[in-house]
């Protein structure tokens, strides 16, 4: 674990809500996180909404950027054009050491280009990949998946590129002693899917350091069977909007069917406290981003219509990522000894 605070550098400008709930997420944050928040953007905006909260903590440090990436814009042009940019100077931070991770809810495809310029890659690691916290059926178990959109076509290496990775979050991160690794296919049997499927199987497979346990099927993301979940761009950024709407349509029928009628008004008050807990569970607010996996720093995607308390989390996930020295586990851990799936305890 970290023995200093993380500083994490936000985008203060980036997303539909900037910088008025930008701004809120990070006070939230920094009053009630070991962090300290470096707010980058346009100083008398992010002042403003400082003043409005009435905040004074001497966690939170303005740092000036001149403009944004917007999202008409194309993402590299963008980021190469304005090299001033909210984003851009928030990567800088980092590659300067002045801070430890950068959380953006602005243009995610800037924020992979300016992270991919601005900090490279991590040694090993041929593409990027977005890894996603879904829950699950079982509380207090998550499972990751990625990629979830850096990599709209991806190679079998890349694929066993991020199992590596989701492997050593699962482990470090979201304490998961033995993760179970799978690869999303249309069927369980190692012969079905396409040749993507076909060929990552037998190097998921083949490779020591990786606990496979076998292809997953669509229904299989949220079972709580699997851990990590590894699959091209495409499939996870789909799955990623399915489930995020499925949460959001079972959240609207609770809040429209359940106090229907006398005795579904009194059972709602009785209920309220199960409902936050609910809520916790299945609203994507509450996983408050993604982790940019593969490049040589800490980097937070968030929902582009973040609002505070999905900045907050955003927030919370950046520091967990340090203090729990995920970047030098992923270096470290592609040059450990290897170690079996059966000295783990899981068979495929």
């Amino acid at each position: 674990m970290a023995e200093t605070r993380a500083k994490i550098a936000v985008d203060a400008m980036g997303g539909d809500n900037a910088p008025q709930e930008i701004v809120a997420g990070a006070i939230r944050a920094s009053a009630e996180l070991d962090v300290d928040i470096l707010l980058v953007g346009d100083p008398e905006a992010i002042q403003a909404q400082l003043d409005h909260h009435g905040c004074t903590s001497t966690n939170i440090e303005i740092v000036a950027a001149d403009g944004v990436v917007s999202m008409e814009e194309e993402a590299l042009v963008g980021v190469r054009r304005k090299p001033n940019a909210s984003i851009n100077v928030a990567m800088g931070l980092v590659r300067e050491n002045r801070a430890q991770a950068v959380v953006s809810a602005g243009h995610s495809g800037a924020a992979m280009a300016a992270a991919l310029l601005g900090l490279g890659r991590l040694k090993g690691i041929d593409r990027p990949a977005i890894g996603a916290v879904f829950p699950t059926m079982y509380a207090n178990k998550s499972v990751i998946v990625l990629d979830v959109g850096a990599n709209v076509d991806s190679k079998p290496k890349y694929l066993e590129q991020f199992a590596l990775m989701g492997t050593v979050y699962s482990k470090y991160v979201l304490g998961v002693e033995d993760p179970k690794v799978g690869l999303i296919n249309i069927g369980e049997e190692s012969s079905k899917g396409n040749e993507l499927a076909k060929e990552t199987y037998k190097l998921l497979s083949e490779n020591p350091k990786i606990p496979f346990i076998g292809n997953a099927e669509g229904r299989d993301v949220l079972s709580g069977d699997f851990d990590v979940i590894v699959c091209d761009g495409f499939v996870g950024n789909v799955l990623l909007k399915f489930a995020e709407a499925v949460g959001e349509i079972m959240l609207q029928i609770i809040k429209e069917e359940l106090p229907y009628g006398v005795r579904g008004k009194i059972g709602t008050g009785i209920l309220k406290p199960n409902l936050r807990r609910i809520k916790q569970r299945i609203d994507h607010a509450e996983h408050g981003g993604a982790l940019l996996f593969g490049v040589n720093g800490v980097c937070i995607i968030s929902h582009g219509s973040s609002q505070a308390p999905s900045i907050f989390s955003a927030i919370r996930i950046a520091k967990e990522a340090v203090d729990n020295q995920v970047l030098d586990r992923i270096r470290n851990f592609q040059g450990e000894k290897s170690v079996s799936n059966e000295q783990l305890g899981i068979t495929n």
